[in-house]
Formats: structure tokens, sequence, C-alpha cells
């Protein structure tokens, strides 16, 4: 039945599938991972464009490291700060670290980047792909929530000022969806938390990457909070959503991939009315950018909404290159422009 489910998806989607299944060496505490970043100044390269859809490109870079554990990033978020960051690699690990910027403000570097195994509820880090596929994570005070695919999950990890140490103390939320509806590898590819003021009152929410219902909407849910239920995500022309977050205004950026052999890889984000966020709905919204092979894009999995201290919206977007020769590990950063 393995086989068949594989069949049945794009090469691309063949390849990571194929790559990610390696079983990477256990370590017992946080490794040092030394970043080299070459800069992006162009979205478009030979173009002086920067605007695109609703947002306006800043900067990006393109990343890689001697440390063999780096590379699969799924998701990220970040601190208060904005500059310091926590993600979420798909082989079982945590990385962390912190942006650097030049004079003009845009991202020069990481620095400081360490990855440690997650561990389980008795302190091992188990590296069997089917156990650890982490894809999305939210940040809840010192709760860290991750959402796992293969193996179904949403778990809960704490502190978060020493997760790498951290057993999980809540294995798994509710979820209010068929799980064995969920794919092997198309599960919860999205968490991401409203803010308190909202009539989601803080809720966590979760979205499918490619699993769908008889009507080819994909399951979502809220969580938690005094609105926690399922709901529905419409899918449009083959994307897949891979990562979201929740604007300042409510609103909640989805971000999606697409692979085909005649287009190649393709990014969308699509912006969600909050207040159509209630159980039973079906909620759709307008592309607010898409890009393709014209484009600095590659495997755009994790994004997160930022604060910049110069007041403006960011959105920072990071890459999976399932440790892959053929792709890349990227970090772009947008401006919304309202």
């Amino acid at each position: 039945m393995k086989g068949m489910i594989l069949r049945s998806y794009p090469p691309f989607a063949v390849l990571c599938a194929v790559v990610v299944s390696v079983a990477w060496p256990q370590i017992a505490r946080a490794q040092s991972a030394p970043v080299e970043a070459t800069v992006i100044t162009t979205f478009r390269p030979g173009s002086s464009e920067t605007r695109f859809g609703a947002l306006e490109f800043v900067g990006g870079l393109e990343l890689s490291s001697s440390e063999p554990l780096f590379g699969a990033w799924s998701a990220i978020r970040f601190l208060p700060d904005g500059q310091r960051f926590l993600g979420v690699l798909d082989t079982g690990h945590w990385i962390s670290g912190e942006v650097r910027r030049d004079a003009e403000g845009r991202l020069s570097t990481l620095s400081d980047v360490m990855i440690s195994a997650m561990l389980d509820a008795d302190g091992r880090g188990d590296q069997r792909k089917y156990n650890v596929d982490a894809e999305s994570l939210a940040i809840r005070g010192e709760d860290v929530l991750v959402g796992y695919e293969q193996r179904h999950r949403v778990s809960g990890y704490r502190p978060l000022s020493a997760v790498e140490k951290a057993r999980p103390f809540r294995m798994s939320f509710p979820l209010p969806f068929p799980v064995g509806e969920l794919r092997n590898n198309g599960g919860l590819e999205t968490l991401a938390l409203s803010a308190p003021e909202s009539p989601l009152q803080g809720g966590l929410i979760t979205v499918a990457e490619k699993s769908v219902d008889g009507n080819g909407d994909l399951f979502a849910g809220i969580l938690d909070g005094p609105l926690a239920g399922a709901f529905r995500v419409a899918a449009h022309d083959g994307f897949d959503v891979t990562d979201g977050d929740f604007l300042p205004d409510g609103d909640l950026l989805l971000l999606e991939r697409r692979f085909t052999l005649a287009t190649g890889v393709g990014l969308r984000i699509r912006r969600i009315d909050g207040a159509s966020l209630r159980p039973g709905t079906v909620v759709d919204g307008e592309v607010i950018l898409e890009a393709g092979m014209g484009e600095e894009i590659d495997n755009m999995e994790g994004l997160d909404v930022v604060a910049a201290v110069d007041g403006s919206t960011r959105i920072i977007l990071v890459s999976d290159d399932n440790h892959s020769i053929l792709q890349r590990n990227l970090m772009l950063e947008f401006r919304l422009v309202d």
C-alpha cells in the first residue's frame, strides 16, 4: 500500500519522501551548526522590481552549513525580539538561532544556530521518520506546540527557554476531524495561534497540507478556545498548504506550494478573513502573492509574521531542501503593503 501511495505523488514529492527517510544520527545535546549565507537582493533575478502582489520584497538568504543535520526546515517562529527564532526540522530536530541584519536592516546572515534532537516522553530522541516528522510549530508563552504528520498529532513541550531538553507534556491535542482521513505525507503542516483579543480568544488552529474531504476541501480545525471545532479550507489549482500565521488584524495567511513537471515549483500566499474562521465553515481568501520558477523560491514550507522595529509587518519564509543537492535552504523576507 505504501508503494501505491508514493506512485500517486508527483516525482518531486517522491524524491522528497526518499531523501528524508534517512535515519539521522542521534545527538545527546545541542549541536552548533555554523551557517554560510549568500545574500539574495532581488526576488526576480535580473529585475529591480520589489513589489509582488500585496508584498514588497525586502531581502533574502541562501543558507548552507557544514553540519549534516542542517536542512529539512519545516517551520519557523520568531521570538518577541524579532531576531531570535525557533524552528523544527522534519528529521525530528529543533533548530534555533538569531538573524543578523546589515546597516539597511536587510537579512545578512544567521548566527548562534543550534540543532538538537526532539525528545520523547522518556527523554530519548526517536529518529524513526514515522514518529518525528515535525511539520508545523506554534509558541504560546513557554509552551511549544508541534504538529506532526505520518503519526498525526499536535504535541506540547515546555519550557521554551530550554526546549532542547523538553519532553512532551501533552502527547496530542484532540483533533476535531477524522485523523484516519489524513494522508501519511499530507498531514498537519500548519499551526497558528490566534490573538487573545480575537473572536478565537487565543485558540490554536491547524490546517492539513493535502488531506481533503469528499468535497475536495482541506481538513482544518480550531483545537481549543471558545470556538473549538472543525472547519474546512477550499483547495485550488493543485496547491498544498504548507504553513500559516495570523496577521495583527486577525486575518490568517496560508503559505501554499505546488509542483508540476510543466511549471516546476510554485508558491502562493492566501489571506483568509479571520472573521470567517468558525466551526462548520469552508473558508477561502484572496491570493496576495504568487511566484514560480522565475523568482527566487524553492520548496517553501515555513511562514511567520513578524513585527519589525519600524512598525511594519514582515512575512518571513523558509524552505525545506530535503537534504537534497537539487534544492536550497532559503530565508525570504517581505513587507506587507496595506
